[in-house]
């Protein structure tokens, strides 16, 4: 059994300490420990948090592979110290049956990189007029447990009833993208006076609270569990306040880059020029008054977790003009060290926040076993070590999916990911990842393993 020591890591709660890994779990926590028979990692320096898990990710595939394979975005994922990625389910074909989750989730396997647990749709084709075969699957070899037509909303009251009920019945989460569809057509951008200004169509922040209004309602009537998708206003922020005091099952999750960018970007600034479709995004960058609304919740636990909301698009699609631009943007590399800048340097958020928000609640929330545990003796070996004191620019050379519309590049960010962990096996080291045949055969291996021994 291949084993690995990491030496003098920090842990969350400012300790320092050996961590041994063997198999699949921690088997001892401690300093000083015994290095025979292990690898020897050096984390004198480094932070040792859980795997982070990503309950927000666009991986394309099947039918978009231009944008992004399960492959490619595992890769990201690993290099962003992610052990865990939740695959949305706007691939074509739609992932609105048992058969392509299960696809889905045989590509992640396959890979090795991370764990992709596949989200499904909630209607079928993300029409938003009849109910997905939601039950076949949750009850697939999938066994998926989060469903949401992100993308789009479900807009139909009705239709969303239907759906909380029957997730309801075995204990999944309906994941809402709060967008009324009425409010929204054509919108461009953050609707307000620099939409005027720059003659661009207002996405208004009523048409996501009223949304979330009506849906923690539904959600209380129902007894469900409601998660909200990319919470991006200060409106929104109050609703989902509102809806915790009355004890209503909902959960919500803020991306990085609402955290830290404002729509004043799409102005131009230091000296760029504006309408630079890096920018675009649903739902759009916000208020700097949104933005501090964020964060101020994210701290207080009004907002539960942070995730990425990674939209890989090819270049074609957004160096263009910027209403023919594609929604979007990458974020799963750059993930930590935009939370580090926007909510830890400030003092919000410590070491052990971080570590709730991009790990333990979201791997909660969205049922992903294995993965979210404290580091200890016997929890699962999903772990990632970070430089906290390095920092560089962020670059085309941090991005490791098929796809570079990342708003950060040419920001400088603090941080680095020099090591992940995934099934106790490292996928990256010395903040380059393993190669891809490597990381494979590792998965195939265990697999056959397993099998093994679940026909013994």
């Amino acid at each position: 059994m291949t084993a690995h020591l990491i030496r003098g890591a920090q842990l969350v709660d400012g300790t320092r300490a050996d961590i041994r890994l063997e198999g699949r779990l921690v088997t001892a926590v401690g300093s000083g420990l015994d290095v025979a028979g292990a690898t020897v990692v050096d984390a004198d320096g480094l932070l040792a948090l859980p795997g982070l898990v990503d309950l927000h990710t666009h991986l394309r595939e099947p039918g978009h592979e231009e944008s992004e394979r399960v492959l490619s975005g595992s890769r990201a994922a690993a290099a962003g110290g992610f052990t865990a990625v939740n695959a949305m389910a706007n691939s074509s074909p739609v992932a609105d049956t048992a058969g392509v989750v299960e696809q889905v989730q045989a590509l992640g396997d396959d890979a090795g990189y991370v764990t992709v647990r596949p989200i499904g749709a909630v209607s079928q084709g993300l029409q938003g007029t009849h109910l997905s075969e939601i039950g076949a699957m949750a009850t697939s070899r999938a066994k998926v447990r989060v469903f949401s037509d992100d993308g789009s909303c479900v807009a139909d009251p009705l239709l969303m009833r239907r759906a909380l009920e029957y997730i309801k019945g075995f204990g999944g989460v309906l994941a809402q993208h709060a967008q009324e569809p009425r409010l929204t057509v054509g919108a461009q951008m953050n609707e307000g006076r620099l939409s005027s200004e720059l003659g661009l169509a207002g996405w208004p922040a009523v048409a996501e609270e009223s949304i979330i209004a009506r849906d923690v309602l539904l959600a209380e009537h129902v007894g469900a569990r409601l998660h909200v998708c990319h919470v991006s206003t200060a409106g929104s922020v109050e609703v989902i306040r509102w809806a915790k005091t009355r004890g209503i099952a909902v959960t919500a999750e803020v991306t990085p880059h609402h955290l830290l960018l404002t729509e004043d970007l799409i102005a131009g600034h230091d000296g760029a020029p504006g309408y630079d479709a890096r920018y675009k995004v649903n739902p759009p960058l916000r208020r700097r008054e949104d933005v501090e609304a964020l964060r101020a919740a994210l701290a207080d636990g009004t907002i539960d977790i942070v995730a990425t909301d990674h939209a890989p698009h090819p270049a074609e699609a957004k160096h263009c003009e910027w209403p023919a631009a594609a929604n979007g943007m990458v974020g799963l590399e750059s993930a930590l060290r935009v939370v580090h800048a926007a909510v830890v340097d400030d003092g919000r958020l410590d070491w052990a926040d971080v570590a709730r928000v991009l790990s333990s609640a979201p791997a909660r929330i969205g049922q992903v076993e294995g993965h979210g545990h404290a580091i200890a003796e016997g929890a699962p070996a999903e772990i990632t070590l970070y430089d906290p004191a390095a920092g560089r620019e962020f670059s085309a050379a941090d991005l490791h999916g098929q796809s570079q519309n990342s708003p950060y590049l040419g920001m400088p960010l603090p941080g680095r990911v020099v090591a992940t962990f995934h099934h106790g096996m490292p996928t990256v080291l010395d903040g380059r990842l393993v190669d891809s045949e490597t990381v494979a055969a590792r998965a195939l291996g265990a697999r056959a393993t397993a099998t093994r021994a679940a026909t013994a």
